[in-house]
């Protein structure tokens, strides 16, 4: 029998991430902190809530899609929304936070027989739409076997990446990496398009050679919308490691200017 799940956030990936799990015939629950989202959860045939802590009690999973750390601290606090959640039930955290936060935040749950992992996603909105995510996974073994059918509702692959936290590790790692990809791409197609190069058979012709990825393929698309959060989040664990990362904190100070003009390649590097 499949479990009934809530959704916290019906956002940008949250939303989408409903309306599969309600066409796989899970039982789904959802709420938002803005009521106007309402009418997305109920259009895709999930049942509204007016808060996580109304809905808690009913669901068997819980999915976090939230912004920040300090917003899933709250929901998991002793006296937090999530507080009535019944034993045995495991929460997800979808957001991109702290690998220590939610190492934290399972350790205390689990005083409460509640399981809490990290299950973070990967290649953006279209890919939510689509039901083809990534979802790295970090948990024990026996919590995530339950969880991966839930996972596989509206994604392609499911990775299980070890224990709690390391969901959290690989998707810093995979963002780490493309932020630093979206870099060079904007500094070798604006060199290209100084010299006179077809830009667009030149991207074209990347695209099948040795230097090939992620952000060159979808060039135009990506809104960096997280570029900043992801490498803060990247600093504090290479801090914290005691590994130097040069290249990922010039990325950061990269990534801060390039936001406002990315894409127009006459403004790079000017």
């Amino acid at each position: 029998m499949k479990p009934t799940v809530g959704v916290i956030g019906a956002g940008r990936m949250g939303a989408p991430i409903i309306g599969h799990l309600v066409r796989k015939g899970f039982a789904t629950h959802a709420c938002d902190l803005n009521p106007a989202r309402q009418e997305v959860v109920t259009g895709h045939g999930a049942q509204w809530a007016e808060s996580a802590a109304v809905m808690a009690p009913a669901c068997e999973v819980i999915l976090v899609c939230v912004g920040f750390d300090a917003e899933v601290r709250a929901l998991l606090a002793p006296d937090g929304e999530l507080a009535s959640l019944r034993e045995g039930s495991i929460v997800a955290i979808l957001s991109t936070i702290h690998p220590d936060t939610v190492k934290e935040l399972a350790a205390q749950a689990e005083l409460r027989s509640v399981h809490v992992v990290d299950s973070t996603v990967c290649r953006g909105g279209e890919a939510a739409d689509n039901g083809t995510l990534l979802s790295f996974v970090g948990g024990s073994a026996e919590v995530v076997e339950r969880l991966t059918p839930v996972l596989k509702a509206y994604s392609a692959d499911v990775v299980h990446t070890g224990g709690i936290g390391t969901a959290q590790v690989a998707k810093a790692v995979n963002n780490l990496i493309l932020w630093a990809c979206l870099v060079a791409d904007h500094e070798g197609l604006a060199l290209a398009q100084h010299y006179g190069a077809d830009i667009g058979a030149l991207r074209k012709a990347l695209m099948i050679s040795s230097c090939a990825n992620g952000p060159l393929e979808k060039w135009g698309t990506q809104t960096m919308a997280w570029a900043e959060d992801d490498m803060v989040i990247v600093g504090e664990m290479a801090a914290k490691a005691g590994i130097a990362l040069p290249q990922a904190g010039l990325n950061r100070e990269v990534c801060r200017a390039l936001k406002p003009k990315r894409y127009q390649l006459e403004k790079y590097g000017r």
